[in-house]
């Protein structure tokens, strides 16, 4: 059994087929076949059940592809680190997409200014894909804002942050005194899509109150949501980091409720195997310094 076997076997269980998995690492179908074979004789189980021209992984499978993604993560941090003779580090950060959008590229720029011995590397996606990808040891770590449940992963606040009601400056809400939950009923909305920590909390405070909305947009760009909120006359949630200019500047208009305002924290998040070495430490202090010396100011 080596390194490629496993390599090989990853592959098949995250795509579910050998020849997909033989077309992603540019080998035969053949030899994936003889690789799993040779994989469910050194062991004596069976990793795969050929069900509907479909692999679906065994609990036998499940277990060896837990171990196998940390064996090959570890072996390819060992030989990066071996190799890196200059003394440059390579770390993978993940981010979510409002957090992609408003801090990633200063924290970025702080990790070269701060470490030039870390090579960051930089992956921005929705809550549940960036957990997916920390738990197959693709990302070292990440700074989300949603909610993380997966009890093999570290979970530390690190950034202040909060969701804000918002509409357009002709929207009928932008002339109202006072504005109610019960008021968004049957409200068209622009949304997040799902696997979003922002949508995930809004939804949580619409199923808490019994308000039903309609979602007319929905999208992972936080351009088009503010687009929709202030060209087609959609109310919308996102974090006040990604509005406050908008506001500040009277594009785009804040309805001024207390209960319409949900705090929260961008988070760090790595796997609970994961080594904190040197490197890691110099990441987390970067993203640490920008919750000192960038606190917003509050608009409320």
């Amino acid at each position: 059994m080596t390194i490629r076997h496993l390599r090989i076997f990853i592959e098949v269980a995250d795509n579910g087929k050998m020849s997909v998995a033989a077309e992603k690492l540019f080998i035969s179908q053949p030899t994936v076949s003889q690789t799993i074979r040779e994989l469910e004789e050194h062991y004596g189980v069976l990793l795969f059940e050929r069900l509907c021209k479909r692999l679906h992984i065994t609990p036998e499978g499940e277990r060896l592809l837990s171990y196998a993604r940390k064996v090959v993560k570890q072996y390819d941090d060992l030989e990066e680190k071996m190799f890196s003779i200059n003394g440059i580090t390579k770390i993978y950060i993940g981010a979510t997409i409002t957090i992609g959008n408003c801090l990633l590229s200063d924290i970025i720029l702080r990790i070269k200014e701060n470490s030039p011995n870390i090579d960051p590397y930089a992956y921005v996606n929705n809550t549940s894909t960036i957990e997916e990808r920390l738990l197959k040891s693709e990302l070292d770590i990440a700074l989300v804002e949603g909610k993380i449940t997966n009890p093999n992963l570290i979970c530390i606040p690190a950034v202040d942050d909060y969701l804000v009601l918002v509409c357009s400056n002709e929207h009928i809400f932008c002339k109202k005194q006072e504005i109610n939950p019960w008021d968004l009923q049957d409200m068209d909305f622009v949304m997040r899509e799902r696997g979003s920590g922002t949508r995930r909390l809004f939804e949580e405070y619409l199923m808490d109150n019994g308000i039903t909305i309609k979602t007319r947009w929905e999208t992972n760009c936080p351009g088009a949501m503010k687009n929709a909120i202030m060209e087609h006359q959609c109310l919308g949630v996102l974090s006040i980091r990604l509005v406050e200019e908008e506001i500040r500047n009277g594009m785009m208009h804040l309805i001024n409720n207390p209960e319409f305002k949900w705090e929260r924290n961008f988070s760090i998040v790595y796997h609970k195997d994961k080594i904190i070495d040197k490197a890691m430490e110099e990441v987390m202090e970067a993203i640490y310094q920008y919750k000192e010396i960038a606190l917003l100011e509050k608009i409320y």
